[in-house]
């Protein structure tokens, strides 16, 4: 069994595979965008979840993160995380959105029909609302595009905060009557 956990992490110098890059990116979007993750971590296990406001050319704006007591399910972390994304972009009065999720679960349940017996179907509806208010866009990225809230998550983890958020502000330079 070690051999071949050792064999599938060396590289292979003959192998067609090449490196791929990825890294945060606006795909052309000219929005606000906001990256959300769900974690589960620890043990006893934590579910937490956290999520990033940025400008189209990656300036942080905001940020969010939340500890979810009493609970260890990743999917609730994952649709929690867009909740409370949707909710601060609400609150920020910010109209144009863009919204990235590795959980292609999350993504389908909220792009689908509606399920009524479904456990979380009253917290789908509440995003789903969101979406209809706000001019939204569920995106689907890969974990490693977007490397800062999977740390932001993961640092949530080992804090007992029910809900934090942080927002930057930006202070002009105050003119003075030596310039």
């Amino acid at each position: 069994m070690v051999a071949t956990f050792n064999n599938r992490l060396t590289i292979n110098p003959s192998s067609s595979e090449e490196d791929k890059f990825i890294k945060w990116n606006q795909n052309n979007h000219s929005n606000v965008i906001i990256n959300v993750d769900g974690s589960c971590l620890g043990s006893p296990t934590r579910a937490v979840f956290s999520g990033l406001l940025r400008n189209y050319v990656g300036f942080y704006l905001s940020g969010l993160s939340g500890f979810i007591q009493n609970s260890a399910d990743i999917l609730q972390a994952e649709l929690l995380a867009i909740y409370h994304g949707l909710l601060q972009t609400k609150e920020m009065a910010i109209a144009d959105l863009v919204c990235y999720s590795e959980s292609l679960q999350c993504i389908n349940l909220i792009k689908g029909l509606p399920m009524k017996f479904h456990t979380y179907a009253l917290l789908i509806q509440d995003i789903k609302e969101f979406i209809d208010q706000i001019n939204v866009t569920i995106c689907h990225t890969l974990r490693e595009g977007k490397q800062c809230v999977d740390v932001l998550a993961k640092l949530e983890a080992f804090s007992n905060i029910d809900f934090l958020h942080s927002c930057f502000t930006s202070r002009r330079p105050s003119k003075s009557s030596k310039d």
